[in-house]
């Protein structure tokens, strides 16, 4: 199966990455770890056991970590990987996982996969828990789109 060329919408990307981020075990804990101590401050300042400068501190706390994970984590990777501001045809053969732009391309074999992932708008293709590759659902056209989600779920273990 061949997909059509594609592009990444920059919007779209960013919400994908924030996926990718938000769904990591390590952040994940973290983001609950932070988010109970907010509320244990928030209620020891209510019972005046804090002053208002330590709530004050773990307030600033939950935002700073929000605004980075929310929002410029994902717009460092984004702006980072040339890949993001590309034209590219993905093939999806029964041995390897292809993808090409106008200058050339690059295969892997489905095993060199450990996990893939769906998101409201892409394929997440993971390499290990770092690195992935990210495909539009845009890039099928109809159907096709399911039909690479069954080769997906044939080929790669989902997480």
């Amino acid at each position: 199966m061949t997909s059509e060329f594609f592009t990444y919408n920059k919007g779209k990307v960013i919400q994908a990455l924030r996926f990718h981020f938000i769904t990591r075990r390590e952040i994940k804990f973290m983001m609950i770890l932070v988010n109970v101590f907010a509320i244990v401050s928030a209620a020891l300042f209510f019972f005046k056991k804090v002053s208002p400068l330590a709530f004050l501190i773990s307030a600033v706390l939950w935002f700073a970590l929000m605004i980075i994970f929310w929002f410029i984590l994902p717009l460092m990777v984004y702006r980072k990987n040339e890949t993001f501001k590309d034209r590219f045809q993905a093939i999806l053969a029964a041995d390897y996982f292809r993808i090409e732009n106008d200058r050339g391309g690059r295969s892997w074999e489905w095993k060199e996969f450990s996990a893939w992932m769906e998101s409201p708008h892409f394929f997440h293709l993971y390499f290990n828990s770092r690195s992935f590759f990210i495909i539009p659902k845009d890039a099928f056209e109809g159907d096709e789109a399911q039909e690479a989600r069954k080769f997906f779920k044939a080929k790669i273990p989902k997480t």
